[in-house]
């Protein structure tokens, strides 16, 4: 049994009431999925990236993986009662019999330094400054009539610096895009920003 994003998505729903969550969760899912595309598309033009066996690339860059992960990084939020010791393995036990593969849970897991140190593959490095980057776009776009579509990657990049703006979206954490991705930061914004923007309707944004 391989868990499904329509699944996911009602699972998310169902364990999550407040919109605004909600509508985090499908913001960085809608991330993941452009960040699949970007970061499949760049190492197959690296030669020296190809392994003998090509079914590697498959799972290392399964779309429906990182949107899930995406989708589900923060379902059980609002479950652990302010406990962050809690955070993400609540959601571990509720994926897990719907089949949800290692690679899901661990990317889940990942965007929080407290439960897992190490973000082993590019999945669980781009969950982790996906979450906050998500959350910085958003903030932009409230200031901007609440509109995604009047907030550019300048917008973005000049707000990027003023520590009291969005203060909650940690800087260091979005730039794990530099430090662990090596894609540049305003390229970054781009990507992230063009999906959201793709799924604006569902944001209310």
């Amino acid at each position: 049994m391989i868990m499904k994003r329509e699944e996911a998505y009602k699972l998310m729903t169902e364990m999550i009431k407040n919109p605004n969550l909600q509508k985090h969760g499908l913001a960085v899912e809608a991330i993941m999925r452009e960040l699949c595309k970007y970061l499949r598309k760049r190492e197959k033009l690296d030669p020296s990236a190809l392994s003998q066996d090509d079914k590697w690339w498959d799972i290392e860059f399964d779309e429906e993986e990182w949107a899930i992960v995406g989708l589900l990084h923060d379902a059980d939020y609002e479950l652990i009662e302010k406990d962050p010791t809690r955070h993400t393995l609540v959601t571990e036990e509720r994926v897990r019999p719907l089949g949800a593969s290692e690679r899901i849970i661990n990317g889940i897991k990942a965007h929080h330094d407290g439960i897992k140190e190490t973000r082993d593959n590019y999945l669980e490095k781009s969950v982790y400054a996906a979450d906050e980057l998500s959350g910085l776009i958003t903030a932009c776009a409230l200031v901007k009539e609440k509109k995604l579509s009047n907030v550019t990657v300048e917008t973005v990049m000049k707000k990027f610096p003023e520590k009291n703006f969005a203060a909650g979206a940690k800087r260091d954490q979005i730039l794990a895009c530099e430090n662990e991705l090596k894609v540049p930061l305003e390229e970054f914004v781009g990507i992230a920003l063009k999906a959201m923007q793709g799924i604006s309707k569902e944001l209310d944004l």
